[in-house]
């Protein structure tokens, strides 16, 4: 049985999708089936809104403190069902909803998609992965090749504008101390939070 849904210390997590637009030289789902349990991420098919919330609603929702699109794929390759997903909990629920994203949801669909996350999103974590273009591309290995790094730049400046609280991230050990202190900069210059999140092997 595929899952939709898994929890992660408070949070409820929502595995929509297991299409991604990079290739990332850290990703843990190169190397485990899933996170935090027995489970696997690997889906079956493309869950749709119904399955969604039918995953949902057998979960007791008042156990979370908040609802999260993070699972083996890129959460704005299933967008429609996202954004009906994300509706559908502010009717249900008065938690946080967030998105973990690598921030090239404006790539995919060819369009700025932000202005669609406002009343619906209240926080958005982007994989930031590095300053340095060269070094992201390495990294991170974006199908979309060099112009990936300022749209994913772009999309943080945009989803500041809708989203009330917007972070992005590096992982610990995978960049240089020089290179979080350039990303630290750069989120300052962008208006958005900065987080170094623990290298998960």
């Amino acid at each position: 049985m595929m899952k939709i849904v898994y929890p992660v210390h408070t949070g409820l997590y929502l595995n929509l999708t297991n299409r991604c637009p990079c290739s990332c030289t850290f990703c843990v789902r190169q190397k485990a089936k899933g996170v935090g349990g027995d489970w696997s991420l690997w889906l079956e098919h493309e869950p749709t809104f119904e399955e969604v919330k039918a995953a949902l609603l057998s979960e007791d929702l008042s156990h979370y403190s908040e609802f999260v699109f993070c699972g083996f794929g890129e959460p704005t390759e299933a967008l429609d069902v996202l954004l009906e997903t994300a509706r559908f909990l502010k009717t249900v629920s008065d938690k946080p909803v967030r998105i973990n994203t690598n921030g090239l949801g404006n790539l995919i669909h060819q369009k700025d998609i932000t202005p669609l996350f406002k009343g619906l999103i209240d926080a958005v974590s982007i994989s930031l992965n590095s300053s340095d273009p060269v070094i992201y591309e390495e990294r991170v290995r974006p199908k979309f090749g060099e112009i990936s790094h300022s749209a994913m730049l772009d999309f943080a400046r945009n989803a500041a504008k809708y989203v009330p609280n917007v972070t992005m991230t590096t992982v610990s050990t995978t960049i240089t101390k020089e290179d979080e202190e350039a990303c630290q900069k750069l989120c300052g210059q962008l208006g958005v939070k900065y987080r170094i999140r623990e290298f998960i092997g």
